[in-house]
């Protein structure tokens, strides 16, 4: 059996979007190229790319550029969960840049994706032994949309260390 990949509908703007994401993160790749070769429901014409075969962070995925008839919902979103505040800020300012910010680290980029980026260190804040921490680092992840280590922890100070 093939690598199971994830296939990303677009209207025409497969082979952008994926030129765009493989230039933002780390081991990522343009694999294959595919064109039209004869005319489909799709109104996009022959010799206009059909799929984009690409990697994210060593991830297979496909871009298709299938037309307008579907696109993305919050339903279906990419997890980048990062190193460092530094590198999770640089994610979100820079996918976010043209698309829509939202709620706890929830991003819509440019094309209509949804991604979720926040420090990988938010995992471990809001499942602290401590359930009282636990709690105010979860109730202060749901009042960001840019995720904020600083501001979690420092709520999760004001109750005490475990």
């Amino acid at each position: 059996m093939r690598p199971i990949s994830t296939c990303l509908w677009f209207d025409t703007e497969g082979e952008e979007a994926a030129t765009f994401y493989t230039s933002l993160i780390p081991d990522s790749r343009i694999v294959k190229v595919t064109r039209y070769t004869v005319e489909t429901p799709s109104p996009n014409p022959v010799g206009s790319v059909l799929t984009v075969d690409f990697e994210l962070g060593g991830r297979p995925f496909q871009a298709l550029n299938g037309g307008p008839q579907f696109s993305f919902g919050e339903a279906i979103s990419i997890v980048l969960p990062c190193d460092s505040q530094e590198e999770s800020d640089h994610y979100w300012q820079a996918l976010g840049d043209g698309g829509e910010f939202g709620p706890c680290g929830w991003l819509k980029d440019k094309y209509g994706l949804s991604w979720q980026i926040y420090p990988a260190e938010l995992d471990d804040l809001v499942e602290d032994p401590d359930t009282e921490r636990a709690k105010a680092a979860m109730e202060t992840m749901l009042t960001q949309s840019r995720i904020d280590i600083a501001q979690i922890t420092a709520a999760m100070d004001q109750i005490g260390s475990p």
